[in-house]
């Protein structure tokens, strides 16, 4: 084979990772339910929640804070945090670039397991459903099921 029929394949510097982008843009749509869940529960305004008062009843139950610091703060905190690490994706040199899938992962996976209590609690203690906690439940979920293959890689490359 002659050297200019060995590489005729078109090489892309950056391939475009639809995950990591989704991530981002799954990351920002949670910062503004936590936003403005954080908004209404420190102005102690009412929530848009169609014709359902589900939405203020679990905004003002006891649940709504963990040392008194609003459930949608931390949301809002994880969030944030969760669309840095996904910029950094790929950009943070060695060793510590390999720490930023799995900060991804386990940061969406307690907020996996923390939103199924809070789903918990809504379902059966307090018996009302925001429809904004559950949509942020649908956020953090994807965010989480979406980090799931590049932990796998870092598991395989090790």
């Amino acid at each position: 084979m002659s050297e200019n029929a060995r590489d005729t394949t078109l090489h892309i510097p950056h391939r475009i990772d639809w995950r990591l982008w989704l991530m981002r843009l799954l990351s920002l749509a949670g910062i503004g339910v936590s936003a403005y869940l954080t908004w209404t529960h420190l102005a102690h305004q009412s929530v848009a929640c169609g014709q359902s008062q589900d939405c203020d009843i679990v905004q003002q139950s006891v649940y709504s804070e963990v040392a008194g610091i609003p459930v949608a703060l931390l949301g809002l905190i994880a969030y944030a945090v969760l669309f840095v690490l996904t910029l950094l994706r790929g950009r943070v040199p060695d060793p510590w670039g390999d720490y930023v899938p799995l900060a991804i992962f386990g940061i969406s996976l307690i907020g996996v397991l923390y939103s199924a209590y809070l789903t918990y609690l809504e379902l059966f203690v307090i018996h009302a459903i925001c429809r904004w906690c559950v949509s942020s439940a649908v956020i953090i979920t994807a965010i989480f099921l979406l980090s799931l293959p590049d932990l796998r890689a870092e598991v395989d490359a090790a």
